[in-house]
């Protein structure tokens, strides 16, 4: 599958995609103010397209499947151990993601994951977490998910999570776990989408879950308000790059959930790219307005612009990096 196949099939499946109508199909070239405004509504409309979006099951290699719908991709591996999740998408579309999972396999989730802190990726975790599952993740996403949460991008302040709902067991740098057969290794990757990204790596698999460091075919949400940074994004992408191989599944946070190397590697192109740009302009002395106006990612905005993160609001995230 090409990536511009990859981004078609995505645009109705990739449940961001219909937060605002204004967003979506448009190139969105906005002043730094109607950015910030655009941003408010992200987090109201995101929860409630989850809870009419349907639940879309992939099934990859082995016994690995994605869940697509909602808020982030939901990895799957099922076995005689019981299944293991990789995010818990949004509590919204908690009955059609039941309905997934007894599908894929009648065995009771054990084993939960949260790749960061993000509500889209762990706002499930209330009712997974009531099943007495395990939960995984950095030190930082618990201390995230255990306190009030300011975004401020989005204008959005995050209420602590329940403590049936946190994470049960933590790490700092990276651990393993054995279950169904598989060895899969969590790696941290600091300071990249936020100060506690992981990767799932199955490795017998041969099948790597990003998290939010990538986001296929759109331009990502860094969150600078809890560590996330531009530079931190295409180091932790440089890193997976050098670990993975052309016949590696690469599940990305967000977009259609079957992406691979070479798909990473025109997104970290697109990074790096941007960076740059807004970098020069930067140092020129322009404002924020000024380098907006500018329109830096042009050259990418047909391919990468036409979902939820709109140009003028990635322009934003990148210049609070450089």
């Amino acid at each position: 599958m090409t990536r511009t196949q990859s981004m078609q099939l995505s645009r109705r499946g990739f449940c961001l995609c219909c937060v605002s109508a204004a967003v979506a199909g448009r190139t969105g070239w906005l002043s730094p103010g109607q950015a910030f405004a655009e941003a408010r509504n992200i987090v109201e409309g995101i929860r409630a397209e989850a809870a009419t979006a349907s639940i879309k099951v992939h099934r990859l290699r082995g016994n690995v499947s994605v869940l697509e719908g909602s808020g982030g991709n939901i990895a799957v591996l099922t076995g005689a151990d019981g299944k293991l999740l990789v995010d818990a998408g949004i509590t919204a579309s908690r009955s059609r993601i039941a309905e997934a999972l007894a599908a894929l396999d009648p065995r009771p989730v054990t084993h939960l994951i949260n790749t960061h802190w993000h509500f889209d990726h762990a706002d499930g975790n209330e009712w997974l977490g009531g099943k007495d599952v395990v939960i995984l993740a950095h030190d930082n996403t618990r201390k995230h998910l255990a306190a009030t949460q300011r975004v401020e991008d989005w204008n959005f302040s995050f209420p602590p999570l329940p403590p049936i709902a946190l994470p049960t067991q933590t790490f700092a740098d990276a651990t393993s776990i054995r279950l169904n057969g598989s060895e899969l290794t969590l790696k941290h990757r600091p300071f990249a989408h936020t100060d506690g990204d992981l990767t799932v790596d199955f490795a017998d698999a041969n099948i790597l879950h990003t998290g939010d460091i990538y986001w296929n075919g759109t331009y990502p949400f860094i969150d600078y308000s809890t560590g996330g940074n531009i530079d931190g994004v295409i180091r932790a992408v440089d890193a997976i790059l050098a670990q993975i191989n052309e016949d590696t599944i690469v599940i990305p946070g967000h977009g259609f959930p079957r992406s691979n190397r070479s798909e990473l590697r025109a997104y970290r192109d697109m990074l790096a790219a941007n960076r740059d740009s807004v970098a020069a302009l930067k140092r020129q002395g322009r404002s924020l307005e000024e380098i907006v106006a500018a329109r830096p990612t042009a050259p990418f905005d047909a391919a990468w612009g036409q979902f939820v993160i709109s140009p003028a609001f990635f322009t934003k995230l990148v210049h609070e990096g450089v």
